[in-house]
């Protein structure tokens, strides 16, 4: 019964089309909110074990946008970005990638999503 609840409050937009993806991309960089995304794909099981620490990141870091392409879905947006192994994370700044990690490293994901909120707090300083 619980997890049911946490998937209705998710708050990871799953990106299912290139539209999509540039709809958000361009509302998140109209409102200045720093950007995190999450290429993953359903066949790749540290990609899904990253889930929920994503969605964990999600609920503490409540100004940043957070996404998750899969990778088979949105081949458009993943080829753009030369994603070619699962999960690979991508910070965004302004529209722009500033960051990216290939690999399940929870800690270096955490380290780096902050390094990016304190930039955009000097930022807005």
């Amino acid at each position: 019964m619980e997890r049911q609840e946490e998937e209705k409050k998710s708050r990871v937009v799953k990106i299912g089309s290139k539209e999509s993806w540039e709809s958000y991309i361009s509302q998140a960089t109209n409102q200045g909110s720093p950007i995190v995304v999450h290429f993953t794909a359903s066949w790749c099981m540290p990609s899904v074990a990253m889930n929920p620490f994503f969605e964990e990141l999600a609920y503490t870091y409540q100004d940043v946008l957070f996404l998750a392409v899969d990778v088979d879905d949105v081949k458009e947006v993943a080829t753009k970005y030369e994603v070619k192994a699962m999960p690979t994370f991508l910070l965004m700044k302004d529209g722009a990638q500033v960051d990216k990690l290939v690999g399940a490293n929870p800690d270096e994901i955490k380290k780096r999503i902050e390094g990016l909120v304190q930039s955009y707090q000097v930022y807005l300083a």
